[in-house]
């Protein structure tokens, strides 16, 4: 219960500090920004920010391939939280965590979608992606990209929700280990304290899910 309270909390704070305490959104701007974006017309856009909004990109995927075995055993689908983070990142996620039961096991058999989401290669592919992408973000501004976050509400919650999904990753790491029978502790910290690419190389690594009878 006490888990439950703090991810509401936590949703509760993160919806208010975005509305009301984050820098004053230029509506219009911010549109277009996000079209460019989105359209692959990156002219004269910081590769930072480029960067920055592929990656919120993959952490959606990332999640997927643990959120929708996680859901085989909850009461509640996981599928319209995973697919909502693809457009709001935690903001949708927090409340599955919030309502989720802790589930170690997996019981029926894999989905030719689960099949996927559970492949190395699907990991190794995401980090290949994320890897270019860190690198081509390395190459921006820094400067310009912290007058932005000072100054822009969309980059600075954005960051803010990078930050979000790489600190809400142990919260369905754990179950995820006990349920492929990994229960060491040393490679938990490691997994969950790398941002991002912890995740990543845990789901490069991570032994396939067995199929279990109910």
């Amino acid at each position: 219960m006490l888990r439950k309270i703090a991810f509401g909390l936590l949703w509760l704070g993160f919806i208010s500090y975005a509305f009301f305490f984050a820098p004053p959104d230029n509506f219009p701007e911010s549109l277009e920004l996000i079209k460019n974006l989105s359209t692959g017309n990156w002219q004269g856009i910081n590769p930072i920010i480029i960067a920055l909004f592929n990656i919120m990109g993959i952490w959606p995927l990332i999640y997927s391939a643990v959120l929708f075995i996680d859901g085989r055993g909850q009461k509640i689908p996981a599928w319209p939280f995973a697919t909502a983070s693809f457009a709001v990142g935690a903001f949708a996620l927090l409340p599955y965590l919030a309502l989720r039961e802790p589930n170690q096991e997996f019981i029926g058999k894999k989905n030719l979608f689960l099949k996927i989401f559970d492949s190395r290669i699907t990991g190794i592919l995401l980090t290949l992606g994320a890897g270019v992408l860190v690198a081509y973000g390395f190459q921006g501004d820094w400067a310009n990209f912290l007058q932005q976050w000072q100054t822009s509400r969309f980059i600075h919650v954005m960051s803010l929700d990078f930050c979000m999904l790489s600190l809400l990753f142990p919260a369905l790491l754990g179950d995820d280990m006990t349920r492929r029978g990994w229960k060491d502790n040393q490679l938990f910290w490691l997994f969950a304290l790398i941002p991002l690419f912890g995740a990543l190389i845990y789901l490069c690594v991570r032994p396939p899910l067995k199929a279990v009878d109910g």
